[in-house]
């Protein structure tokens, strides 16, 4: 259940199946802006990590351990609703389902959810303990998965295994 006086945040991190510039994920990279900038659109959104700026470089900039294949999108969302309104019943879901087109299979949980409070805009250090946290103690109220979350149903039938979330 949704604390009061917060907001729902996401971390998802994908390792590209080659360097961004490259033409196994160019249609990937054309369409970051078109998918993000929906986002920002929704109703319920928050705030979105940004990048450089540059257009088609969504948020590639932001390298996870040094490495420039490994890519994270961190945004905020107003619920549950609302992030999965996005993630589940728009153009992204085209995108999610082909996801093995652009993206290395981690093998390893790599997606993660928590609640922020009201105007609390998380780092990404901060969305990786998160993460690391999950891995390690599995879902709680610190950090957890579409499946922790009662009032989330769409993930159900659109979308991947508990394994890989």
């Amino acid at each position: 259940m949704q604390p009061f006086g917060h907001h729902l945040a996401e971390l998802n991190v994908g390792r590209l199946l080659a360097p961004t510039d490259d033409p196994r994920v160019a249609e990937f990279m054309e369409n970051l802006d078109r998918i993000n900038g929906m986002g920002k659109r929704m109703p319920g959104f928050v705030w979105m990590m940004e990048g450089s700026g540059e257009p088609g470089t969504g948020n590639t900039d932001a390298k996870i351990g040094g490495d420039p294949q490994f890519v994270s999108n961190l945004t905020v969302w107003e619920d549950v609703a609302s992030l999965e309104t996005f993630v589940w019943k728009t153009v992204h879901k085209q995108f999610y389902d082909r996801r093995q087109d652009w993206f290395e299979v981690l093998g390893e949980m790599h997606f993660v959810m928590w609640w922020v409070p009201f105007g609390h805009t998380p780092t990404l250090d901060e969305a990786l303990t998160r993460l690391d946290h999950r891995k390690t103690h599995g879902d709680s109220d610190h950090a957890f998965g579409w499946g922790w979350l009662k009032d989330a149903t769409l993930w159900r039938s659109h979308g991947c295994a508990v394994a890989a979330e």
